[in-house]
Formats: C-alpha cells, structure tokens, sequence
C-alpha cells in the first residue's frame, strides 16, 4: 500500500480554522490548538445567543406595546386577554410595530378590543 503524508490536509485544514478565528485576541487567532477550541466556544455562544436575541426582540415588544397601552389607561396582560377573547389575531411583533410607528392605528385596535 503506498505511503500517505497528510501535510497538505492538514495545513488546508489548519489554514481554515485560523481564518474563522481571524479577531479573536492572541494566540486564539494564532495557534491552532488554541484557536480549535476558541472556536468551538464561539460557536456554542453564537448559538445560544441566537436563542436569547429571540427572547429581547419578544421582551421588547412587550415594553413598547405596554408604553403605548399605559398612555391609553389599559394593561398589557388585560389587552392580550381581550385580543384572544376577540379573536384578533395579531402577534406582538406586529402589535409593538403598530404602537411605535403607527399610534392611530394602535389606537383603532385598542378602541375595538374596549
């Protein structure tokens, strides 16, 4: 069986993780070994992170919709409960864009779930 020398492979394979860990601080961008293991992290956090960003855009909204109820005398929890009494069947995303951008709008909602 003839003789296989991984040198290119690996240098290849080297060259690759040293790029994705390219900003990272010290030899976390340098050292392969380093930058391996520097790199498995980031990616446990970007996927976590992608995960919490869900969880602020939703507690976000919340806030801004419960600003704007706030002004017009109605609670958060007691709107949400009369938008699913009414069947209206609009997402806080949505509800938070209509509060913030378009209060007329927000407000015929509101009047209609009164």
């Amino acid at each position: 069986m003839a003789r296989v020398k991984r040198g290119v492979t690996s240098h290849r394979k080297h060259k690759k993780v040293l790029k994705l860990t390219r900003g990272h601080r010290g030899g976390r961008s340098k050292l392969v070994r380093e930058a391996k293991s520097s790199l498995l992290h980031a990616g446990e956090y970007a996927f976590a992170g992608r995960k919490l960003r869900k969880r602020d855009m939703r507690r976000l909204w919340i806030t801004q919709m419960g600003i704007a109820l706030k002004n017009e005398g109605l609670s958060y929890s007691k709107f949400m409960a009369s938008l699913k009494a009414k069947k209206i069947l609009l997402d806080r995303k949505m509800l938070a864009d209509l509060a913030v951008n378009n209060i007329d709008d927000f407000k015929k909602i509101i009047s209609e779930v009164k």
